[in-house]
């Protein structure tokens, strides 16, 4: 059985947001990107409180593309340290679902 992803992370800017969920999904890497913001992060980095304007992306895809969706953001993302959290989509519509394998089988891997 496909499992699905609900992929999240944040970028520092509209542009990067852009960029990155563009990026993402013309590769086929997620069905869809959603860029939400701008959101305001209060969090700890080296030891200093920060407090930022960030946009969220959240990125459906299936849980066999989670590692090559990872890669790809890590490799294309400003932060030392790229927000990636997967949380698996426990259920959804059939065709919602059926809609992201169909998008992301596209690209020739196997979900």
């Amino acid at each position: 059985m496909v499992k699905y992803f609900q992929v999240l992370t944040t970028v520092p800017s509209m542009d990067e947001a852009a960029k990155l969920a563009r990026s993402i999904t013309e590769s086929r890497l997620a069905a869809c990107t959603q860029i939400i913001g701008p959101i305001r992060s209060v969090y700890w980095w080296q030891g200093t409180l920060e407090d930022a304007q960030e946009w969220q992306l959240l990125i459906k895809t299936t849980a066999a593309l989670f590692p090559a969706l990872e890669k790809h953001i890590k490799e294309n993302h400003s932060y030392v340290t790229p927000e990636i959290i997967a949380t698996e989509i426990v259920a959804g519509s059939t065709e919602y679902l059926a809609w992201i394998s169909a998008e992301t089988k596209r690209t020739g891997a196997s979900s």
